[in-house]
């Protein structure tokens, strides 16, 4: 823009000097006030051609922006300090301070997991009751299928009955192979709950044949008093009983000892196999070898995301007939108002969104950055502008070799389980979605430390992203630092028995309250209520009934189900699991 202003600039100059020739053919008639004008136009020109020339260049701006985000963000513009005059709205290129550090929680050092069974916890020994076995059938993907093992575990607890290793859902829309023993260490699972449930890895057999399982379902969100009333009567009949796409169907709310042993099945007796672990731990020491920190970031942009979602993000038509053909596949998926969606915080954040509110809080460019993802949607043209934002962009794939990735790359759940482990490791972990991966990893993180987990407050980002180039990236810093209150993995932040157990494991976190009463009471403040409000009413998929395939059987009356399904469609919270 500046160049062609100084182009006009010129001709205007050079033709100011040809009219004048040509107005005065004889310049001896007035020879010194030609010359006097001729000289100052002559310095004119100089000083404008040199002015274009030292100017500082126009700020950098990155025209590869997915047209996925024209409705709501506009192009990613980055620039130094000195170039603010320039433009309203410009990312600087190091990260600020924002007055405290931004790789740790401030609280951390006051809470740690506590998973110890109270003195009034009846061991395995004394509760199990002889030929009475629970077997449970997995269902979604990874992190769906450790919330329904974990549940599981409970549930054999409830019933006093043996527990027969699960199996790992095959058919599903994820449609990997992998049984129990290829992605978790089944010997240290068996043997670090013996005290609490007795395990076997298979049915016993009778008179030569393997006992034959009756098949059934529970209701979602199941009660100790449900299962007591719905199953137990049946083991007086049958000596194995199966419970078919067991996820979520145990209830949110259980008394603490059992809440206490959700978190010792999930934080100590799921431990992933060697070769995972050993890779897992590879790909985390290739991003320390990088940089003391860096975060990783579950993006969770995929096409059936973002059909899942309902969601526009400006791509046009194309857009709109595309992720329409994907939602066609669920018939039980009600249409959805698009901008209703957004303004509700239901949609992910673009990768730009994502990328913006990272600088915002103060991470700069310099930082190292884990991307777990599967297939973006748009590509790299849609990635552009996060990697604009963080060059120092990993994933995976970038980081080992094809040959060290052949034995996972062909299994969905131990290429999920790869960037668990990393997710799990890195200093700051963002969840772009409210997913079963998501809600593990921050109750995990919290279990472990209070590692910061960011999650978006999409909801009150939203209206700031829709504005941001009415104002400065400071008054849009500030903001999103507000708005994020709640959001960052703090201690408090939840209230005790608030949100999803798996993501708020309240019963499992104990306080140093000594080392608190010693510390300064002025940063010792709580989440402010109206945070913890946002935070828990928001959408969570998994809870949602219409996103499975009709409800079950059970929950219109049915009691029991003598065999499940032949074929099952996809249930929604399949896609949207990990």
């Amino acid at each position: 823009m500046k160049k062609k202003k100084s182009k006009n600039i010129i001709i205007a100059i050079s033709s100011s000097i040809s009219l004048r020739r040509r107005h005065h053919p004889h310049p001896h008639l007035h020879q010194p006030l030609f010359q006097f004008f001729y000289a100052f136009s002559c310095f004119l020109l100089v000083f404008f051609v040199a002015f274009s020339l030292l100017a500082s260049p126009p700020p950098i701006t990155d025209h590869h922006s997915s047209p996925l985000s024209e409705n709501i963000v506009s192009t990613v513009t980055v620039g130094s300090s000195s170039d603010v005059h320039t433009t309203s709205f410009l990312v600087p290129e190091n990260g600020e301070n924002k007055g405290g550090d931004i790789w740790k929680s401030r609280l951390s050092k006051f809470y740690f997991g506590c998973s110890n069974a109270t003195l009034n916890f009846s061991t395995a020994g004394v509760k199990t009751h002889a030929d009475r076995y629970l077997l449970i059938a997995t269902s979604g993907g990874l992190n769906q299928q450790r919330t329904g093992i974990t549940d599981a575990v409970v549930a054999a607890y409830i019933l006093n009955a043996t527990l027969v290793v699960p199996k790992l859902d095959q058919k599903s829309f994820w449609k990997d192979s992998s049984d129990f023993g290829e992605i978790f260490d089944v010997d240290w699972f068996i043997s670090f709950l013996t005290k609490d449930v007795k395990i076997i890895k298979q049915l016993p057999v009778t008179n030569g044949k393997v006992i034959a399982p009756y098949h059934m379902r529970v209701p979602r969100k199941c009660t100790p008093k449900c299962y007591q009333n719905r199953v137990l009567p049946l083991f007086n009949k049958k000596q194995a009983i199966q419970l078919g796409k067991f996820d979520y169907r145990l209830s949110n709310r259980l008394d603490v000892d059992l809440q206490k042993l959700r978190c010792r099945v999930n934080y100590h007796a799921l431990k992933f196999t060697d070769p995972i672990h050993e890779m897992g731990k590879k790909l985390v020491e290739r991003m320390r070898v990088k940089s003391k920190h860096f975060i990783a970031l579950h993006l969770r942009f995929e096409p059936d995301m973002l059909a899942f979602s309902g969601c526009n993000y400006g791509g046009g038509e194309k857009e709109r007939t595309e992720l329409g053909e994907i939602r066609k596949r669920w018939k039980t998926l009600h249409d959805k108002n698009p901008d209703k969606e957004r303004k509700q915080g239901r949609c992910p954040l673009t990768p730009e969104e994502v990328g913006l509110m990272l600088r915002a809080l103060g991470y700069g460019s310099d930082v190292n950055m884990y991307v777990a993802s599967g297939e973006v949607y748009g590509g790299e043209e849609t990635l552009a502008p996060l990697k604009a934002l963080f060059p120092n962009f990993y994933s995976k794939e970038r980081l080992a070799s094809n040959d060290e990735l052949a034995p996972f790359s062909s299994f969905s759940s131990r290429m999920a389980a790869l960037d668990f482990i990393v997710c799990d490791e890195s200093d700051v972990f963002v969840t772009n979605n409210n997913g079963n991966m998501a809600k593990i990893l921050a109750g995990r993180r919290r279990y472990f430390g209070h590692k910061p987990t960011i999650r978006p407050n999409s909801k009150k980002l939203y209206k700031l992203f829709l504005n941001r180039q009415n104002m400065t990236w400071d008054e849009f810093a500030s903001k999103v630092g507000t708005q994020q209150i709640g959001f960052m993995g703090e201690a408090n932040e939840v209230k005790p028995g608030r949100g999803e157990f798996h993501e708020n494991p309240s019963s499992c976190l104990c306080e140093d309250s000594e080392a608190k009463a010693r510390e300064d009471p002025n940063i010792l403040t709580h989440a402010v209520d109206d945070h913890a409000t946002d935070y828990e009413h928001e959408q969570d998929s998994s809870d949602t009934d219409y996103l499975e395939n009709g409800r079950d059987a059970l929950e219109k009356g049915d009691l029991y189900i003598s065999t499940l399904p032949r074929t099952d469609q996809p249930e929604l919270e399949e896609l949207v699991s990990d």
